[in-house]
């Protein structure tokens, strides 16, 4: 019988055999975890698209490096492993001695795997380290406004990292206003791995004790049936709006806490004036509101009466801010809940992103975990992540950030490990083009993704399967020896085996590896973090019997927290990390900025006026059926796929009036670029918004139909920053036509290999 290998994903602990005669892989989910992900599904697909043996760019290859409008259009020529190695270490030392460290951008992204050792961001950054640094980003797609903004508002970012417990919630909240919802679909995954799938059913919990919850989006799914929420639908990136209004009535009908705003706040003043219209004439009232967003003036303000009379929590997605003026719904829904006065009180006060991982809200554990050392990068330059293309097309220009002006540097190597542009970013033709103007682009890919399309030298790199590693996350009460399951396929090798051959040939191999084996770094690092552990949470089990028991049970975790529970109960005791050492209603600092997108309290930025040419709405939102991109090939997300492609959820009104039918495929234009996607019927959208997943690999192989044949919505999203702020992703909404297919839709080949040449 074949044995089943423990092992870890960020979509669950399983245990798992690889059946190579079959290529099959069979795969129990941990026994212990209540709600396992059918994300696991997907896990059959790693042997599918897959880069087998190192490749390079034909033109590349001929010509040598520079700018080449052929990137991401030429063949490939297989290449062998003794011949690419010294080829990369000559173009790695010709960049950085010629052009400077900072010529060389090291891009990557945290979810290539839940191990701690083989995390591809850490050791593209300790191998770029060791040669002396790179231009580096900050920030992330996810919460690319977010942290800025709280950094100055509330001072850090602990509503994202550990906000009140769902425990707590589940035991006190009596009303859940949820503004972008809580999505189940969103909490089967977490960035270390999970063990436990734990949020529906608290959710549920607190439903059955008799908490009410109010879902605030158009998307009505994004809250759990079962929770018999009542559903609010504004129009997409108007939430602002409502936010003030309700804020308005609590003001002039003075149910707001006037003490807790005396001692907690600062800038109400700035704030009251604001939003009661004698800073600018224009009042936030329900009616102002309900022009803006299209919910009724008379559902406003019983919503803001009920959350005074109860305890409420004011819950604030991550798609929120992704999105025109991000900034301003999280700032606004922050000083909503500070005019109630709960923030600091068991299950009430505000949270940001419940729904977006399991591990939000699921509790902290109060150490760190096993961690490679990435080494000190002495290249001051960065970029805010979402400004990728920018930093390629602009080089030498300036760009505000967060009160600084910083300038673009010249990036003359892309080296990409763990991570795909080409899903995460905005108007991919754009990147298409930004893509071109390299010297050289690199990438470790273990499938043929569209950012391995786009790079000249493309290296094999083995998928979590295929390797031995250490699964954990500071949410999560195990930490899971991630055995090997299968065999590398072809002639695939582990990140950290191709950069300690980089590293040999440059003349820093020593230093890299420090002389250790991938297996004698997992026990180094076991051992370290164990040594220093407090005595109460240190495991008993050395290296070798935490390996051969398959986990260790983590103690100490954080069950039952209450966000800013300190702050509250002694301000001056326990100040935030604000200048004022309270909640920044009023920021005089970013006020300092003079940021006309972003100024120094909450407001109503409108977003342009709406073009007629594209009259609806689209949300493009993380998907059910895969983790962002991730083997989007696999059964399970191809299984959701209608005609091959992505669908393209549509209200039936809209459908009616378009003359559209389940099935078919159409195309969605912007004023970007174009895709097309199959029709999926649904009332659960407001009527005027389409809803079209992100995930489906970018396929432009037949451009006069199409940017993208296969159902990428960021062929559509427009490549532009939050606010100056921040310089966040804003792919969360576009505006879009549909328009019927006049011709055969063409085949889509986002799963197949690129072109293959001989030399």
């Amino acid at each position: 019988m074949t044995e089943h290998h423990p092992h870890s994903s960020h979509y669950g602990a399983f245990h798992a055999a690889h059946h190579p005669g079959e290529d099959r892989l069979s795969l129990r989910p941990d026994p212990g975890d209540p709600e396992p992900s059918p994300l696991l599904r997907n896990l059959p697909a790693f042997s599918r698209a897959r880069v087998d043996r190192p490749y390079v760019r034909r033109g590349w290859l001929t010509r040598g490096p520079g700018p080449d409008p052929e990137r991401g259009r030429d063949a490939f020529v297989p290449v062998e492993w003794d011949e690419v190695v010294p080829l990369l270490a000559r173009e790695l030392d010709r960049v950085r001695t010629t052009h400077g460290n900072s010529a060389i951008f090291g891009g990557s992204y945290g979810w290539g795997s839940a191990g701690r050792f083989h995390h591809a961001q850490s050791q593209v950054h300790r191998f770029l380290n060791h040669l002396g640094g790179y231009t580096r980003s900050v920030n992330t797609y996810s919460l690319g406004a977010s942290r800025n903004l709280l950094s100055h508002v509330v001072g850090d970012d602990r509503s994202i990292v550990e906000p009140t417990s769902y425990l707590v919630l589940a035991e006190h909240t009596e009303l859940f206003v949820c503004f972008g919802g809580m999505p189940a679909k969103n909490s089967q995954v977490n960035a270390g791995g999970v063990s436990r799938h734990t949020a529906a059913g608290q959710l549920r919990a607190a439903r059955a004790r008799g908490a009410r919850f109010v879902l605030v989006g158009p998307l009505r799914d994004d809250l759990a049936d079962d929770l018999d929420a009542e559903w609010i639908a504004p129009l997409p990136g108007t939430d602002t709006a409502l936010l003030l209004a309700l804020a308005y009535v609590l003001l002039v009908e003075r149910r707001y806490d006037a003490a807790f705003c005396a001692t907690h706040v600062t800038g109400f003043d700035v704030f009251r004036d604001y939003v009661l219209g004698a800073a600018d004439g224009v009042p936030k009232t329900p009616a102002w509101a309900a022009a803006v967003c299209g919910v009724p003036a008379d559902r406003i303000a019983p919503l803001a009466r009920e959350m005074a009379a109860h305890r409420t929590l004011v819950s604030l997605s991550w798609s929120l801010q992704r999105a025109h003026r991000g900034e301003q719904p999280i700032w606004a829904g922050i000083a909503l809940a500070a005019l109630l006065g709960q923030i600091g009180l068991p299950g009430g006060g505000f949270g940001h992103g419940y729904g977006a991982t399991a591990g939000t809200g699921a509790g902290l554990l109060p150490y760190g975990l096993p961690t490679l050392p990435q080494g000190t990068n002495p290249v001051p330059d960065f970029i805010p992540v979402a400004r990728i293309a920018d930093l390629l097309l602009r080089p030498g220009e300036s760009y505000e950030y967060d009160g600084q002006r910083l300038t673009y540097p010249d990036t003359r190597l892309v080296y990409w490990t763990g991570g795909n542009p080409f899903h995460h970013h905005q108007d991919l033709a754009r990147l298409r083009r930004a893509f071109t103007r390299p010297d050289t682009v690199v990438v470790h890919e273990p499938f043929w993704t569209a950012t391995a399309r786009h790079a000249d030298i493309v290296l094999p790199a083995t998928t979590t399967l295929e390797r031995e590693d250490l699964g954990a996350a500071r949410q999560d009460p195990v930490l899971i020896a991630m055995h090997r399951v299968a065999e590398p396929r072809g002639q695939a090798r582990d990140d950290y085996a191709i950069f300690a051959d980089l590293a040999h040939e440059l003349g820093v191999g020593a230093e890299f590896t420090e002389g250790r084996t991938a297996r004698q770094w997992l026990a180094h690092l076991y051992e370290g973090w164990r040594a220093d552990l407090p005595p109460e949470h240190t495991p008993a089990e050395d290296f070798d019997a935490f390996w051969r028991a398959g986990r260790v049970t983590l103690t100490g975790r954080r069950t039952r927290h209450t966000l800013y529970e300190r702050f509250r109960a002694d301000p001056a005791r326990h100040p935030l990390a604000t200048p004022s050492g309270r909640i920044e209603l009023y920021s005089a600092t970013v006020a300092s900025f003079g940021y006309d997108d972003c100024p120094g309290h909450p407001a109503w930025l409108p977003p342009p006026a709406p073009d007629p040419e594209f009259p609806l709405w689209l949300v493009a939102n993380n998907p059910a059926t895969r983790l962002h991109s991730q083997l989007d090939h696999g059964p399970h997300s191809a299984a959701a796929k209608v005609a091959g492609r992505e669908p393209v959820r549509v209200h039936p009104e809209d459908a009616a009036a378009l003359g559209l039918t389940e099935g078919e495929v159409v195309r969605l234009r912007s004023a970007v670029g174009s895709c097309l996607a199959a029709v999926v019927l649904s009332d659960a959208l407001r009527p005027g918004v389409l809803q079209l997943a992100t995930g489906a690999w970018f396929d432009p192989s037949a451009p006069e139909a199409a940017t993208c044949v296969h159902g990428n919505p960021n062929a559509l999203t427009a490549d532009v920053g939050t606010s100056r702020l921040a310089q966040g992703c804003t792919g969360q909404h576009t505006r879009v036509a549909v328009e019927r297919l006049t011709a055969p839709p063409p085949p889509v080949r986002a799963h197949q290999p690129p072109p293959i040449a001989s030399r």
